[in-house]
Order: C-alpha cells, then structure tokens, then sequence
C-alpha cells in the first residue's frame, strides 16, 4: 500500500496517542484508589477489582481482537476500540456506585483491547523500510514509557487539586482528537472477510481460557495458590486453551493459524516478553510499594521519585534503541537492555527499612534504564516473522503476552512478599523489617524471570533477515511487509 512519508509520521502519532491513553488509563489509576474507595465505599477487597475489572478483558480480548482486524480492517477495529473506551471513560468518570465503577473499567478493558490488539499491526504495515519501523517502534514504546510516568504524577495532581473522577474524564478529549485524526489519516483497508477466519469457537475458547486464567491469578493473593478456587479455576483454564490449541490444529479457518508460532522469532519474543514483563512491571508496583509502606513516601511524592526510571525509559527507547538496533542488532540489544535490567533488581534485593534514595533507589532507576532498550527490540522482533497477512493476529499475540505477563508478574511477585512478611512477623520481626524482606524476596524472583528471559533471547531469538549478511539471508526470517 502506497503510503506518503508524512502521512504515516502523523499516523503514527494517532497510534501513539492510543498507546499513551492506554497505559496513562492503567497507571493514574493506582494512586486515586483510596479517595475512589472513601467516595463510592468500596470495601478492602472490593476496591481490587477497580484494576481488575479492566485487566481481565484487556487480556483476555487482545488475542480475539487482533484477528478480528485481519478480517474486518485493523482501522476499523481501531476506531471502534477507541470509541468503546471513550465513552466507558465517560461512564467511569460519572460513577455513582462501585458496581457502575466495575461495570464502565471493564468496558474501559474492552476498548483498551479492540484498539491496542491492532496498533503493532498497522504500524509495521507503515513502516515497511526496517530502519523507519525501528524509529517508528521507538516512539511508539517511548508513548508508554511516558504515559507510564505521567499517569503517576498526573493521577495525584488532578485527584488533589479536583477530583478523582477528572482520572477518567482526562480521556474524553484525547479519545475524541485520536478518533477525529484517526478517520482522517489512518489508511482504509477492507481485511480479509469474515470468511477467512471467523473462527466463532475458536474465539470462545480462547477468550474464557484467557479471561479465566487472568482472573485466577489476580485472585491469588486472596485465596493462595494451593486453593481449591485457585487450582480449580487454573485447571480449567489450561484445559480451555489446550482445546483452544487442538481447535486451531483442525479448524478449516482458524483464529490464530499455528503457523505463526512456528517463527522462532514470533514464538520467542512472546515468551521473552511474557518473562521480562513479569519482572519489569514487578518494579512499577513493588518499588512504588516499598517507598509508601516503608519508607513513607506521599503518592505524588512516590511518582516524582519514579520519573528517573521512566524518563530514562522512554529517553533511551526515542534516541537511542533504533540507532542501536541497526548498529548492532535487535538481538544484541535487547540481550543488552536485559542485563541491566538483572542488574538493576539484583541492586533492590540490598534495600533496608531506613534506605536513602540517593545510595540504594536511584542506582537501579538508572539501570532499570535497559527497559527502553528491552521494549523496542522485543517488539521488532515480535513482529519479525510475521506475514503481513498475519499482522494483526501478531500485534494482538504480542499485546497478549505483554498483558499476561504484567498481571502473572504483579500476583506471584506480590503474593511470595506477601507470604515472606507474614512469615518475618510471625519470627518477630517489625513491621518494617517484614515489609521489605518481603519486597527483597520479589526483586530476587524478578531478577530470575528476566535471567530466563536474557536465556530466551541467547538460545531461541535470531537476527531479522534485512539485519542480516547477505550469505545469511535464506536462513533466517524475513519481517512483515519487506519486501525483498
């Protein structure tokens, strides 16, 4: 598709502004839950699901959706993702109960998947030159780094200086520009049809066996993980998606064709991701954590002290991870970033009760700097072996993992502090001391889920074919859209 230069620049900006929504939507969030819960009377337990509900379906769905935009038109599903969300932020802005809370964050996660599933999908149809798709991957990850670090502080600024209901009103304009620009610049295309692959059982499957298994992780640290209701529910989910994977094995158009796992880049990346994800986001929500419950840190104090880490993040991912990528290699560098990364959680283990913030938190916000060398490459190499056909079904894949490994990450991570406290507590040890063994043992796990991603990446990943020398191209695979 012929497509003018600064056209897709423009685009990519509508897209970007869809991802920084996004994952603004999921961060700003965390630090309005205690005004939310006095206002509306949530109960302890109940005012979890203010996350959940929106986790669960953005999860669940992304896989379903990404295919659904192979087959109607990826701006279609776009659009439509961003109006479903829109309006659900609308909703959630106007709450007057938890129950209508709950019911508009859901709808919120099923925006947030309809539209997210297919952005990786139009953008590598974009950016067909490798080199414009690693700037064009660049800024699109640096928009999530951003919005990760504004969500923090912009989430205490408007919940103290107005209300928390402006966390969700702040959406509006931004949905209704990124869907006034999106008609406008976005490039029309028509999909496959129905026909050529509406899997309908297919979809039903993997979506309850996502959405399912989604939901039995969140509820671990209430009910543990030995549970009947966790080994329960856990069983039925693996039994889901295996029918899910038989399905896809014999169906005559399947929802996600098994070929595509079958690029050992595509296959890898996702693992790789899921892994290094379950640590990463372990940082956001531990740290954040550990700096209010122990050393006493203020939410919007505990934002400001974050921006370092995402600053550097999205500075890094903008400037430096395609010049790098193209230098040295999506591979090299991502294997780069997640060293750091390793080193950066391998630092937090030595925190104490009484840390400063100079000698033991700004280190590793320096060095947990890799993540914007780790995103971009994961993403390019995500998207590597991917036919263009297949585009959508591969940005959702990769959104799904992505999804999966954030919430996988936050359970098991704060589950095993959780159950490290209580045992320092039950020795004897004070509250403090307890709390930060706890968070010592996390950032340890962490570091080993992002060692076995860097293992990943060593023993599975292989370089692109554009980033490879001429006598190794017929061995190695090609990236969506390239041609040769």
């Amino acid at each position: 598709m012929s497509y003018a230069l600064g056209s897709r620049w423009t685009a990519l900006a509508v897209l970007s502004a869809t991802g920084l929504m996004t994952i603004l939507d999921g961060s700003i969030v965390t630090v309005a839950m205690p005004a939310i819960q006095g206002d509306l009377g949530f109960s302890a337990a109940g005012l979890s699901w203010i996350v959940n509900a929106y986790l669960i379906p953005f999860g669940g769905l992304l896989l379903l959706a990404g295919r659904l935009g192979d087959l109607i038109g990826r701006r279609t599903m776009f659009l439509a993702g961003n109006a479903v969300f829109t309006a659900a932020s609308l909703l959630a802005g106007a709450a007057s109960d938890p129950g209508m809370l709950i019911a508009a964050r859901f709808l919120q996660g099923v925006g947030s998947a309809l539209a997210s599933a297919v952005v990786l999908g139009i953008l590598v149809t974009l950016f067909t030159d490798p080199v414009e798709r690693g700037k064009a991957i660049a800024i699109f990850s640096f928009t999530g780094a951003a919005g990760a670090s504004i969500g923090q502080v912009l989430g205490g600024l408007l919940t103290d200086a107005l209300s928390w209901p402006w966390i969700f009103f702040i959406n509006v304009p931004i949905g209704v520009v990124t869907i006034a620009s999106a008609l406008r610049v976005l490039p029309a295309d028509r999909g496959i049809g129905l026909s050529g692959g509406a899997d309908v059982a297919g979809a039903v499957l993997v979506t309850a066996g996502l959405m399912l298994g989604i939901y039995t992780v969140v509820q671990v640290e209430e009910h543990g993980w030995s549970s009947g209701h966790t080994l329960g529910l856990g069983a039925v989910s693996l039994v889901l998606l295996a029918a899910f994977v038989a399905r896809q094995a014999t169906a005559a158009t399947p929802l996600m064709p098994l070929r595509i796992l079958r690029s050992r880049n595509v296959a890898g990346a996702n693992l790789a991701q899921m892994l290094a994800l379950s640590g990463m986001f372990a940082f956001q929500v531990l740290v954040a954590l550990y700096m209010q419950r122990v050393l006493g840190y203020g939410a919007l104090e505990t934002g400001l002290a974050m921006l370092p880490a995402a600053l550097l993040i999205g500075s890094i991912s903008l400037f430096a991870s395609a010049r790098l990528s193209a230098r040295f290699g999506a591979r090299a560098v991502l294997m780069t970033g997640l060293a750091l990364l390793v080193t950066a959680m391998l630092l937090l283990t030595r925190v104490t009760p009484d840390a400063g913030y100079v000698t033991h938190l700004l280190p590793p916000m320096i060095l947990i700097a890799g993540g914007g060398l780790v995103l971009p490459a994961l993403a390019a190499l995500g998207m590597s072996g991917a036919r263009e056909s297949d585009a959508g079904l591969a940005s959702g894949l990769f959104n799904t993992t992505q999804q999966v490994g954030m919430a996988i990450g936050v359970a098991v991570l704060s589950t095993m502090a959780a159950s490290r406290t209580g045992e320092l507590l039950a020795a004897g040890a004070g509250e403090a001391a307890a709390l930060t063994g706890g968070y010592r043992l996390a950032f340890a796990i962490a570091a080993g889920l992002l060692t076995a991603a860097f293992a990943v990446a060593l023993l599975v990943l292989r370089r692109p074919a554009h980033e490879a020398p001429a006598s190794d191209a017929p061995a190695v695979e090609r990236p969506a859209g390239v041609t040769s």
